[in-house]
């Protein structure tokens, strides 16, 4: 399970990553701000991204989630049992569970319609979000303590 703790939180690093480069005003995947909007928010007629806090905000909480896969596995020292750990490891797992079914509903395709992000979505940022909220879920309930 340390092998799956260190991807998790890898990956989520370098979503934190991104979130913090958008923060501060990065464009990729796009060619200008409104492009990027369409790649990486997606919502029906968005042409700016997210503001700086918005972009920080998601990034602390990835920065926070990074580190709780390690902290189950043992290699990020805490001073929380192991039974909150676990169940909290679950919550967050659900709740990238929950993100990445929504990707694939009508309801969602409705809401984010725009291009490239609609695609993007089915194909990359939503498979994601169920391998990270798989990935969470399998950490919470191997480690949760008998």
């Amino acid at each position: 399970m340390i092998v799956l703790a260190v991807i998790l939180s890898f990956v989520l690093l370098l979503i934190t990553t991104l979130h913090v480069y958008w923060g501060i005003g990065g464009i990729w995947p796009g060619m200008d701000r409104a492009s990027c909007a369409r790649a990486v928010v997606g919502f029906r007629g968005v042409d700016e991204m997210p503001s700086s806090f918005a972009s920080f905000a998601v990034a602390a909480c990835l920065a926070l989630a990074t580190l709780w896969p390690l902290a189950l596995a043992g290699i990020f020292a805490t001073p929380f049992p192991r039974e909150g750990l676990a169940a909290t490891a679950m919550m967050i797992g659900l709740v990238f569970l929950g993100r990445g079914i929504a990707g694939f509903t009508p309801w969602w395709r409705r809401l984010a319609p725009e291009q490239p992000f609609a695609w993007l979505d089915q194909s990359l940022y939503s498979p994601l979000c169920l391998l990270i909220g798989a990935g969470f879920a399998i950490l919470a309930i191997t480690e949760f303590p008998a």
